[in-house]
């Protein structure tokens, strides 16, 4: 399949490649950055940047949108697209209703029009993620590019599902809080420890551990340790003590999260 990039960043970086080497072909590349575009052109076989957001002549059939949600709306006011091409968005939180209307609105020939959201954080920069494990949800406005998206994904994944926009909602809110909010805990430990010039590696056999028994429980709380899980007032409080005199602005991080722990296993 011949494919454009709209977008340079995090995802862009592992999927264009990932596609490549599945033998479809990226022909060009538009970022509002130039130089994320040549950055990325410069890890493909024979892609090239695009000045602009007129595609009218691209010989390409999918057009992936892999930009951040805020510019979504922004991007579909300006995109010229061949006929009958196939338009999809890489978004966790943002329905396919939203492009529909969009391209409603502002494109002048009939656009088809999907999802194509790959459940994982990705990072510029970083050794290529290899998708074959990476799942990735399917939506689209018809049967027949819905089979195309499907296709494509299993070319690359061996979890592929089809997934609606409001299952999708929640599937990226339950990866905030696996990801994005575990990350950051992990963030201000790392904070904690260099405060009071300790190694932050002496708590990564228990980040492993702990991340280990999660995976393999059935469910994650029945591997649950700590204070507020035995309801250990006393130490709940000397760590409520510590941080009010010397780190106050994560009070209103572990204050609510000891409770919501608390609460699950209350009795």
């Amino acid at each position: 399949m011949e494919i454009s990039f709209i977008g340079a960043g995090n995802l862009a970086w592992h999927l264009a490649p990932a596609l490549e080497n599945a033998g479809h072909h990226i022909n060009e590349v538009y970022s509002r950055q130039a130089q994320g575009a040549r950055q990325l052109v410069g890890i493909l076989y024979d892609a090239h940047t695009q000045p602009d957001l007129n595609f009218a002549d691209s010989a390409s059939q999918l057009f992936i949108l892999a930009v951040p949600d805020d510019a979504i709306d922004e991007v579909c006011a300006q995109i010229v697209l061949p006929e009958n091409a196939i338009l999809v968005h890489t978004s966790g939180s943002k329905p396919l209703s939203l492009l529909q209307q969009l391209l409603g609105v502002y494109s002048d020939v009939p656009v088809r029009t999907g999802v194509f959201y790959a459940l994982q954080t990705f990072s510029k920069g970083q050794p290529l993620l290899d998708f074959e494990q990476i799942p990735l949800c399917i939506e689209a406005s018809d049967r027949d590019t819905e089979a195309q998206l499907v296709h494509l994904g299993q070319e690359l994944s061996t979890i592929v599902y089809l997934v609606n926009s409001q299952e999708r909602k929640v599937l990226h809110l339950a990866a905030v809080f696996a990801c994005n909010f575990s990350n950051h805990l992990l963030a201000l430990a790392k904070d904690l420890t260099d405060a009071e010039n300790l190694e932050f590696d002496l708590l990564k056999p228990l980040i492993a551990e702990t991340f280990r028994k999660a995976m393999n429980a059935k469910h994650p709380a029945e591997v649950q340790t700590g204070p507020a899980r035995r309801g250990d007032q006393t130490i709940m409080q000397m760590h409520t003590e510590y941080l009010a005199a010397h780190q106050p602005q994560w009070l209103p991080v572990y204050q609510p999260l000891s409770e919501s722990i608390a609460q699950r296993y209350r009795r």
